[in-house]
C-alpha cells in the first residue's frame, strides 16, 4: 500500500471517529421522569433553536403506545412508556430508529377504572431493568430486553395505599442505589423503600398530620433527592403537602402544609442546596422553603409564599435554571412565566398568553424551554429572565387534546406522546422542515 493510500485511509478513519464521537456527545439518554436527575433539563447542546424559520422535522409517527398521559424514557436506542391496552395496563418498548414496537407487556387484570382513564407513569430505567407504578397501584420491575416481569407488588394490597382523589396513582418511582422509592400514600406507609432486585420492603415512612389543608393519601407527584441541612432525604409532594424523609431509614424529617389543596397536588418539587420550591394549582400558589439542620433534626421555614393569582403551576411541571423558575402559570392556563427564585418576584409573564391554550408541559434544553400546550401547540422559548422571547412554534402531526404527556429531548430528538401515538422530531441544526 502506498503512503498516499495509507494517509487517505487514516484521514477517513479520523473523520469517521470524529463524526461518531460528535453523535455520541449529542445523544444523551433520558432514563426516567424529568431526566437523569429529575431536574427536567437535558444536557444536550447545539440543537436547532430557529423554529420560526426551521420548525423541527418529523422523523417518524407510530401507534401502539396504549391509551394514557405518560411520557417516555429513552435509553440505549429504545423508548419506554406505559399505556392502557385491550387486556389491561402495561409497558411498551419501541426502537427509536423507526418507532417499531419491540415488546409490550400487560401487567393488570383489565383496564384500571378512574377519572381520565389511562396510564400516568414514565418508566424508570436502571441498567437492564425498568420500574413502573401503574394507575391501579401495581408497582413492578421488568427486564428491558423482553419485558419479562421480575417482581411486582401492589400499593393497595400490600400497604393499604390510597390517593388523595380518584384519578389513579400517578407516580414515576425513583431508583436510588439498590433501592426503589415510591409512594403508596398509606397512613403508616406514605413512602416505602423497596429492594430494587426483589421488591422486598426495606422501610416504610409514617407521616404525622401536617395541617388542615389538603387530603390524606398520595398526590400526583414524584420523589426527588435532596441533601439539604446535611441530611440525605427524599422530598415528595403528597396530599397533605410537601414532606422530607430521611433516606437511610424513612424517618419523617419535616412537612409543609400550606401548599396543599383539596383536589390534586401535582408538580414535582424543585430542590437546590437547602431550598425547596413547590407549587400546586386549584388557586393555591407557590412557596420557597429553607431547610436547616441540627444533628438529626431538620427544620423548615417559609421564605415566601406566592398566592395563586401571582403564581401557581397547575400541572406541566417547572424548571429551575440559573436562579429562576420557568413554568406555565395559572390554573389550567399555562401562561409562560419566569419567577426569580430568591425573591419570588415575577421577572416576566404572569398573564402572558402563549401560542396555545390550557396547561403547558415544560422541559429545558440548550438554554431554551419547550412548552407543550394542552391544546397541542409546541413552542420554543428562550430561557432568559430578561424578557419573554418566543423562538417559534409548530403543531404536531397528531393532536388529541388534552396533550398532557411531557415532552422529552434525547439524542437530538424531541419525543411527543399523544395517547396511543408517539411522534419523534429531529432537533439537529439544519434539519428543520
Amino acid at each position: 500500500m502506498s503512503s498516499r493510500c495509507f494517509d487517505c485511509l487514516l484521514l477517513s478513519a479520523t473523520l469517521l471517529f470524529c463524526w461518531s464521537s460528535s453523535q455520541v456527545a449529542f445523544g444523551v439518554d433520558w432514563p426516567q421522569w424529568r431526566g437523569e436527575d429529575r431536574a427536567n433539563k437535558s444536557p444536550e447542546t447545539g440543537i436547532n433553536t430557529d423554529w420560526a424559520n426551521q420548525p423541527p422535522q418529523l422523523l417518524w409517527h407510530v401507534e401502539g403506545m396504549g391509551e394514557g398521559y405518560a411520557s417516555v424514557s429513552v435509553v440505549d436506542g429504545h423508548a419506554f412508556t406505559t399505556g392502557d391496552f385491550e387486556e389491561g395496563q402495561g409497558v411498551v418498548a419501541v426502537d427509536t430508529r423507526d418507532g417499531s414496537v419491540v415488546w409490550q407487556k400487560t401487567l393488570t387484570d383489565g383496564v384500571p377504572s378512574h377519572g381520565y382513564e389511562g396510564s400516568r407513569c414514565t418508566p424508570t430505567v436502571d441498567g437492564n431493568r425498568l420500574y413502573v407504578v401503574l394507575s391501579d397501584g401495581t408497582v413492578a420491575c421488568l427486564s428491558t430486553d423482553q419485558g419479562d416481569v421480575i417482581w411486582r407488588r401492589h400499593f393497595v394490597e400490600d400497604w393499604q395505599g390510597r390517593m388523595m382523589s380518584g384519578w389513579g396513582f400517578s407516580e414515576s418511582p425513583l431508583v436510588d442505589g439498590d433501592r426503589l422509592i415510591c409512594t403508596p400514600g398509606a397512613e403508616d406507609a406514605m413512602l416505602v423503600a423497596l429492594d430494587k432486585h426483589t421488591g422486598e420492603e426495606i422501610w416504610r415512612s409514617a407521616i404525622p398530620d401536617l395541617g388542615e389543608n389538603g387530603r390524606d393519601g398520595a398526590a400526583y407527584s414524584s420523589v426527588v433527592i435532596s441533601h439539604a441541612a446535611g441530611q440525605k432525604q427524599y422530598v415528595q409532594l403528597v396530599g397533605r403537602g410537601v414532606i422530607g424523609v430521611r433516606a437511610e431509614d424513612g424517618q419523617f424529617l419535616w412537612g409543609y402544609n400550606r401548599i396543599a389543596n383539596r383536589v390534586a397536588s401535582i408538580p414535582t418539587p424543585l430542590v437546590r442546596d437547602n431550598l425547596v420550591f413547590c407549587s400546586t394549582g386549584y388557586g393555591t400558589g407557590a412557596a420557597l422553603l429553607q431547610l436547616t439542620g441540627d444533628g438529626n433534626d431538620v427544620s423548615v421555614e417559609e421564605e415566601y409564599f406566592l398566592r395563586g393569582a401571582t403564581f401557581q403551576n397547575h400541572h406541566g411541571g417547572m424548571v429551575l435554571l440559573e436562579g429562576h423558575v420557568y413554568a406555565g402559570h395559572a390554573h389550567n392556563q399555562g401562561f409562560p412565566t419566569c419567577v426569580e427564585l430568591a425573591t419570588g418576584e415575577i421577572a416576566w409573564g404572569g398573564r402572558l398568553r402563549g401560542p396555545g391554550n390550557g396547561s403547558a408541559a415544560v422541559t429545558c434544553v440548550d438554554g431554551h424551554l419547550i412548552f407543550r400546550y394542552q391544546s397541542g401547540e409546541v413552542a420554543l422559548i428562550e430561557a432568559t429572565p430578561t424578557e419573554y422571547r418566543l423562538k417559534g412554534t409548530f403543531v404536531p402531526a397528531h393532536v388529541e387534546s388534552p396533550s398532557w404527556a411531557h415532552p422529552v429531548v434525547a439524542g437530538g430528538r424531541l419525543y411527543l406522546r399523544e395517547q396511543n401515538q408517539l411522534m419523534c422530531y429531529d432537533l439537529s441544526p439544519g434539519a428543520g422542515s
